[in-house]
């Protein structure tokens, strides 16, 4: 019988353990986390979670809602989307223990108590939503280390506190809704260092100070189109300098316990096509200040409401 090459069988030696290499693993940290927030949140995700690998294993398809990708030899989860199937209790901690991910949305469900400081472990997430839970305390300071964070969403929960001035330190953060809380104190002026920030959403909580104070830091919001500070407790009136945010297309102020009149400034903004103001002042000085301005012109919707909250006159596409 005829031998058979050298190379022909060390091929034949090899090729088995080139298969089992081409099937990367599940990183094992990220095996373990999945199975304890598998643990934690119940049967309502036990009937989709099947198997012993969460990004699959060739007979089995990925866990709904994890996305994996490929890092070297291993696979690692990058995306977690876990939404709208009533998950009752505490945020998971072992989350923070998936520090690939890039997403992470438990929104809509029915979580309690704090986010825990250990969110600040996961530098590489870009999107984080956890509107619509029952989530309370403070928002903790270490979320200000999530440097690629794009998308904060907070809103419809019962935070409380200050909204923490680490905010700031988000470079690449461009949407935030915290609204819907019960956070207190004054909005941090230095929030107006974010550079990519365009939409800020605050509406709806105990909220104090001035628009002044907010704006104080020179070139401040260079990029904000869509600001709502309605439904707080904002003091004094509204500077002249607000006029500098060139890019606001939505400005919402009402119910809150602000006074005097629109600045004629506001409409010189380019953009602005929405604005929305309630001071708890008698309105006939606000709409005759208006009336009088031959420089009150452009495309924006000027809704300015009485002391009683009913909307008194509407004016669009209209110079006063």
């Amino acid at each position: 019988m005829a031998r058979l090459p050298f190379s022909l069988l060390l091929f034949l030696f090899i090729f088995p353990l080139l298969l089992d290499v081409g099937v990367s693993k599940t990183l094992k940290r990220d095996v373990k986390a999945l199975n304890e927030i598998k643990a934690s949140l119940g049967w309502r995700v036990l009937y989709t979670w099947v198997g012993d690998d969460p990004c699959g294993d060739g007979d089995l398809p990925p866990w709904s809602g994890v996305t994996c990708s490929a890092q070297g030899d291993y696979r690692v989860v990058t995306e977690l989307e876990v939404y709208a199937v009533s998950i009752v209790g505490p945020f998971p901690v072992a989350v923070t223990n998936l520090l690939d991910l890039t997403r992470l949305d438990l929104h809509n469900n029915k979580l309690t108590g704090p986010i825990p400081s250990q969110i600040g472990r996961l530098k590489r997430l870009s999107i984080l939503n956890l509107r619509w839970n029952k989530l309370q305390d403070v928002i903790p300071p270490e979320i200000g280390e999530l440097k690629s964070l794009t998308h904060l969403y907070l809103s419809f929960n019962n935070f409380k506190g200050e909204i923490p001035k680490e905010l700031a330190n988000l470079p690449e953060l461009r949407y935030l809704y915290l609204q819907e809380n019960r956070f207190s104190g004054r909005i941090p002026a230095e929030l107006g260092n974010l550079k990519s920030l365009r939409h800020m959403d605050l509406g709806n909580n105990h909220l104090v100070g001035t628009i002044r104070e907010l704006i104080r830091i020179e070139g401040c919001f260079p990029a904000l189109r869509n600001l709502y500070l309605n439904n707080n407790y904002l003091t004094g009136g509204i500077p002249s300098q607000l006029a500098n945010l060139a890019n606001l297309e939505i400005l919402y102020l009402s119910q809150n316990k602000m006074s005097g009149v629109v600045p004629p400034t506001l409409a010189h903004i380019p953009r602005l096509t929405y604005f929305l103001y309630f001071p708890s002042n008698m309105q006939v000085m606000v709409l005759s200040t208006m009336r009088s301005s031959n420089t009150l012109y452009g495309n924006c919707t000027w809704i300015i409401t009485n002391f009683q909250g009913e909307l008194q006159m509407p004016f669009t596409n209209t110079p006063f």
